[in-house]
């Protein structure tokens, strides 16, 4: 027996979905986008780097691993 995907859902998910669809695009991208302070980056206006290897340093050595700017 196949359970439909929306049946899946939760109804109040689904209800807040629906509503979200309503709203006007430029409404859904104010609260769609979250600011989140990011230590180190945020501190400063800009960087510059002469090289691709200086900003992979540099990030390697200020930047918390969280962040995910670590070499792979």
């Amino acid at each position: 027996m196949d359970i439909p995907e929306r049946n899946l859902i939760p109804a109040d998910w689904l209800a807040e979905f629906e509503a979200a669809a309503r709203r006007p695009l430029a409404l859904r991208m104010k609260y769609a986008l979250i600011r989140t302070y990011k230590p180190v980056m945020d501190d400063e206006k800009f960087r510059a780097f002469d090289t691709m290897e200086e900003y992979r340093q540099w990030c390697e050595k200020n930047l918390p691993d969280w962040l995910g700017y670590g070499r792979v």
